[in-house]
């Protein structure tokens, strides 16, 4: 079976309700991707790190139960995951409040225990991390993974990229478009919103990924839900249709990537799998949270 390896951060969530209880789950892009391959299929690892206390303990019990593999998570005494609240406005669109400056997982790559999980992952056929993922490590970190990921396309894997760009993680822009510079070079499979681009770039933003379209899949995502991929000099438009019962739009972008690469390693072609990204997301956004309900996943 095809090997996915979904590289960040999962932090505790609470989520603001009506009445301003607060209720906790968990989420963090990339995990959000590892659940949702898991479900469809996909045989997925989360790489991250932890800590050693019980809320550590918690989040690694709820991600074996959703068939994530969780035994390349690195565990650091005395460390904690990070926490987030979502706050949600009657149109379902989001607002999120980060507590992670401490967290466990932005050490993964300078911990020198860490040093047999990042080498083994020339072992997966497809490694997939995000614009959120590269916010987390700094420049000594991010140098390690971008090293790994040139490792991994070396022995013949391949590499997704998602931009998820959220400014507040950033110390400056010009750190922030060096590095997702970077991270296109090292990408097979660029999975981009046009939102994220022109935040980042400017109105050069969607030229900024085309560059990459002579050897990369590019897959645009606009914000009227069409969906653009670029592939081998072809070019193929798949128009998605906006839910009418839009609830929380949490994750819908992680549900996309998670349902077009599975499909794509199914073998099938960038239309099907696009279809299948807007089937996902399209039910997600129905419901509260990261991670819908199981029996609401969307027959195949």
């Amino acid at each position: 079976m095809t090997r996915v390896a979904c590289i960040g951060e999962c932090m505790i969530e609470l989520r603001e309700e009506a009445d301003g209880r607060l209720s906790r789950s968990f989420g963090g892009d990339t995990l959000n991707t590892a659940v949702y391959l898991a479900r469809l299929g996909s045989q997925v690892d989360y790489i991250t790190a932890l800590g050693d206390d019980s809320w550590s303990d918690e989040l690694i019990a709820a991600w074996k139960a959703e068939g994530v593999g969780t035994g390349r998570v690195l565990r650091l005494p005395g460390r904690l995951p990070g926490l987030y609240i979502i706050q949600t406005d009657p149109k379902g669109e989001r607002r999120f409040s980060y507590w992670r400056e401490t967290a466990a997982a932005r050490l993964l790559f300078q911990a020198t225990e860490a040093r047999t999980i990042i080498d083994s992952l020339t072992g997966d056929d497809l490694v997939y991390f995000s614009g959120i993922s590269l916010a987390l490590y700094g420049d000594e970190g991010r140098g390690r993974l971008f090293e790994a990921l040139r490792d991994i396309r070396s022995a013949g894997k391949r590499v997704a990229f998602d931009t998820n760009f959220r400014p507040r993680g950033w110390p400056d822009q010009a750190i922030a478009r060096k590095a997702f510079q970077q991270a296109f070079e090292c990408a097979d499979i660029i999975l981009a919103s046009t939102e994220d681009l022109e935040l980042l770039f400017g109105n050069a933003g969607v030229d900024e990924v085309l560059a990459f379209a002579d050897r990369a899949e590019i897959v645009l995502k606009y914000s009227d839900l069409t969906c653009r991929v670029m592939l081998k000099g072809e070019e193929i438009v798949v128009p998605g249709k906006p839910a009418d019962d839009v609830v929380d739009t949490t994750a819908a972008g992680d549900s996309f990537a998670a349902a077009y690469l599975h499909a794509r390693l199914l073998g099938q072609g960038p239309e099907a799998a696009a279809q299948a990204g807007h089937r996902l997301a399209g039910q997600v956004v129905r419901y509260r949270g990261a991670i819908i309900p199981r029996d609401a996943m969307p027959k195949p």
